[in-house]
């Protein structure tokens, strides 16, 4: 029925102006922008050594225990602190003595660019410009860390690496604070983006120590660099669990308006953007304060938290750790470190539907061994869960085709009588047994699958930098020669042809414009999903064309 055609001609106007939306708000949101810490012209060697001024608000509060005696900080000069490389087969860390904060990252086995196979991906970096560290000390009744003074700890060498035979590196700074020895402890795996932090304190005074662990990431609201594809804007900003939602997003425009704090046994706080994460996870078993704010006037945010306070008495050790994670959202490997830290990797409200098709993608990779080839058997396998369904459709569809002549003779004998024709189209369908629904049910119940192929296909970090075969050297962005999404415009045009041509002459025009449209926005779409919809519509259109080739050969019903 025309309304019908309308509705769906409609719907996919719709469709072409949301994507176009979503291209115009992508790009705006990722105009190139100076990144110092990602462009080599404006990056140091090494991070600034200049400590950023802590203000009162920098570092998070305390409750003081009146009877408790206050420890006062050494203070010490800024200058005397130093830098600290640790690096694994997987990560370069670079620590600030002063605070022993992490001021750089590197992840060794990610890339800036595919093309500039040298420089490693930098996640956290402190410029002149730009903040985005990983803070952590000891606050409380006889913290080390308070806003005037942070320590400065001693380290043996000023860099270390994890040796061919070695599965862990270990790492340890000291402090003297009157007669109690502090170690600040970085504990570092092969292969592991993971890094543990722990605090070993030795009191040999004669009074008994009291401190809690905080732990933060402190970070300005610069962009990322942008990458080359089109689709929905990656998201920047925290994110955390709370004791209502498993995952909960702040981004820097909610912590403007104010500070969010809860308290939760275990939990995690992060920063996430597109493809990677930084991220806290004090103990597990303790109840932790989590606080994420905007630091006074400047543009800087802190989202952290704070452990429960510990006593050490007097002649005897104590610890306080957590965990600190910085590098790919591999979501099996967050899955590991806490509850819940694996939805970071954001499948939208679909991610029911997503989790097992990225199970199947990944465990189909791991026996072929690239993500092209992988992406084409993960779209056979879904175009073979819904073969009976889109057998329906496309049946639908020949039937409705082979209809036409008879449809346009009842459009030249009614075609001043909209009732009369609409009854005997009515009747047409009775007669032959076709419903004009038949065709859009199916593709309806297919719609979720396809959005979350897309969100699968646009946040799994294994697929930045995945090469296919030729001239597709990486699957996460765009094709740069547009072969890929030429093919689907031209697959999406034979497929169309093969659908029954809409009476109205303006209706058949706009069908015919669709191929276009889509080919070109999907030249901006990352090639993996393009990859996808082309195979499918050449899947989709042998299993019509045979369909159609059956219907249409059939005898006529008498």
């Amino acid at each position: 029925m025309d309304w019908q055609r309308s509705l769906l001609i409609g719907a996919m106007l719709v469709v072409l102006y949301m994507l176009f939306l979503e291209w115009n708000t992508f790009q705006e949101a990722h105009k190139p922008q100076p990144d110092n810490s990602m462009v080599e012209a404006l990056v140091p060697e090494t991070p600034d050594l200049t400590p950023a001024a802590e203000s009162a608000s920098d570092l998070p509060e305390v409750v003081v225990d009146s009877n408790t005696p206050q420890t006062p900080t050494l203070s010490v000069e800024p200058t005397k602190s130093r830098l600290v490389t640790i690096t694994t087969d997987v990560l370069k860390v670079i620590v600030d003595t002063h605070g022993g904060d992490i001021v750089r990252i590197e992840l060794l086995k990610h890339l800036t660019e595919l093309e500039n196979s040298t420089d490693p991906f930098i996640l956290l970096n402190r410029t002149a410009t730009t903040t985005y560290i990983a803070q952590s000390g000891l606050i409380g009744p006889n913290g080390t860390d308070t806003s005037k003074n942070r320590p400065i700890f001693a380290a043996t060498s000023d860099s270390f690496s994890i040796a061919a035979d070695q599965q862990s590196l270990q790492v340890d700074m000291t402090y003297q604070q009157g007669a109690v020895s502090i170690i600040k402890r970085y504990t570092l795996n092969r292969g592991d983006y993971l890094l543990d932090v722990s605090y070993l304190v030795d009191n040999k005074s004669d009074q008994p120590w009291k401190a809690a662990l905080f732990g933060q990431i402190k970070r300005d609201s610069h962009q990322p660099q942008a990458t080359n594809g089109m689709g929905m804007s990656p998201y920047l900003g925290a994110a955390l669990r709370t004791t209502e939602e498993n995952y909960k997003k702040l981004d820097f425009e909610d912590l403007q308006k104010e500070a969010f704090k809860e308290n939760l046994t275990g939990g995690w706080v992060a920063m996430i953007q597109h493809y990677f994460i930084s991220a806290w996870v004090p103990d597990q078993t303790a109840v932790n304060h989590f606080n994420l704010r905007k630091l006074g006037n400047q543009d800087l945010y802190a989202l952290g938290f704070t452990s429960p306070q510990i006593d050490v008495a007097p002649g005897t050790t104590g610890e306080l750790k957590a965990s600190f994670y910085a590098g790919p959202k591999d979501q099996y490997r967050l899955e590991e470190i806490s509850p819940y830290l694996d939805l970071t990797v954001d499948y939208g409200w679909l991610w029911w539907v997503a989790k097992p098709i990225f199970w199947v993608l990944y465990h189909i990779q791991g026996l072929i061994g690239n993500w092209g080839w992988s992406i084409i058997l993960l779209t056979v396998l879904i175009k073979l869960a819904f073969f009976k369904l889109s057998a329906t459709s496309y049946r639908s569809m020949a039937n409705m085709r082979k209809l036409q002549p008879e449809m346009a003779r009842l459009k030249d004998l009614y075609g001043d009588d909209r009732q009369k024709l609409s009854q005997e189209t009515m009747n047409l369908y009775k007669r032959e047994k076709v419903n004009p629904m038949g065709g859009c049910l199916p593709i309806l119940v297919q719609m979720p699958v396809f959005i979350s192929l897309y969100w699968v296909l646009f946040e799994s970090v294994e697929l930045r930098h995945a090469p296919w075969i030729l001239w597709i050297s990486d699957l996460s962005v765009k094709d740069p020669y547009f072969i890929l999404p030429l093919l689907m415009g031209a697959s999406m045009f034979v497929q169309m042809r093969l659908n029954p041509t809409p009476p109205d002459p303006t209706q058949a025009k706009i069908m015919q414009m669709m191929p276009i449209a889509f080919t070109f926005f999907f030249m901006f779409f990352p090639a993996g999903l393009v990859l996808y919809w082309t195979v499918n519509n050449l899947l989709s259109i042998a299993q019509q064309w045979v369909i159609t080739r059956q219907i249409e050969g059939a005898p006529a019903k008498k």
